[in-house]
C-alpha cells in the first residue's frame, strides 16, 4: 500500500463517513446488535457510540493502521471491550461459530473478494446470527446505474478500490444469507449515482 491509501484514504473515509447525515443510519443498523460482535470495515470506529448496552464485546477487522489511531478518542469512551482482532475480512482469524452477530457499515463496496469475506462472516457467525449492515450500492433505477458503471473506474481509483455497483442483496443471497430486513433508499443530500442505499439485517440460516 502507498502513502495515499496508508496516510489520505483513512483520514478522507473519517471524515466523509462521519458526517452528521450518517448518524441515524449508524444508530439504526447498530440497533439490535448483541452478544460477540465481530465488525469488517472498522475504519476509525464511527460506530462505537452507538454500540447498544446488549452487545458484550467487538472484534474489530480493519486493515488501516491510521484508521485505528483515529478511533483512539472513540475508543478511550466505548461503552463495551472493543479489540482489533484481525486485518483482512477475506481471512478472518477466528473459529467458526465464534460470533452472534457481525456489522458491515459501508464496507462491502470496498473489500476486493466480497464474496468470499461473506462467506467468512457465515463460517463464524453462530447459526442464526445476524450480519446488521448499510451500504451503497446498485441503484434501482436504470438511468442512475447506467452512471454508476459509466463513474465506476474512477471511483474505485480515487477511493481505494470502491465500487459504485455493488448488488449488495444479490451478494448476500449469494452467500448464503437470508434477508429478514430490507430497506432501499436514496440517501439525502448526495448524488444518485453515490446515494443508493441498502439497510438491513441478513441472518446466517
Amino acid at each position: 500500500m502507498g502513502f495515499y491509501s496508508d496516510q489520505v484514504l483513512p483520514r478522507i473515509v473519517d471524515r466523509s463517513c462521519g458526517l452528521e447525515l450518517n448518524k441515524d443510519k449508524r444508530r439504526r443498523v447498530c440497533a439490535g446488535l448483541s452478544g460477540r460482535v465481530v465488525e469488517i470495515g472498522f475504519g476509525s470506529g464511527l460506530n462505537v457510540p452507538f454500540y447498544p448496552t446488549t452487545v458484550a464485546s467487538v472484534s474489530a477487522v480493519e486493515p488501516a493502521d491510521l484508521g485505528w489511531r483515529l478511533a483512539a478518542k472513540r475508543l478511550a469512551h466505548a461503552p463495551v471491550p472493543v479489540e482489533r482482532a484481525g486485518l483482512d475480512g477475506q481471512a478472518l482469524p477466528f473459529a467458526d461459530n465464534s460470533f452472534d452477530s457481525a456489522l458491515s457499515t459501508w464496507t462491502m463496496c470496498t473489500v476486493p473478494g466480497i464474496e468470499t469475506a461473506l462467506r467468512e462472516l457465515r463460517r463464524v457467525l453462530v447459526p442464526g446470527g445476524a450480519l446488521h449492515f448499510v451500504e451503497h450500492g446498485l441503484a434501482p433505477d436504470t438511468e442512475v446505474r447506467v452512471w454508476q458503471h459509466r463513474l465506476n473506474p474512477i471511483q474505485k481509483t480515487l477511493f481505494g478500490g470502491c465500487h459504485l455497483d455493488r448488488d449488495i442483496r444479490g451478494l448476500l443471497e449469494g452467500a448464503g444469507f437470508e434477508i429478514r430486513e430490507w430497506d432501499r433508499f436514496y440517501a439525502e443530500s448526495m448524488p444518485r449515482f453515490l446515494a443508493a442505499q441498502a439497510l438491513g439485517v441478513a441472518v446466517s440460516p
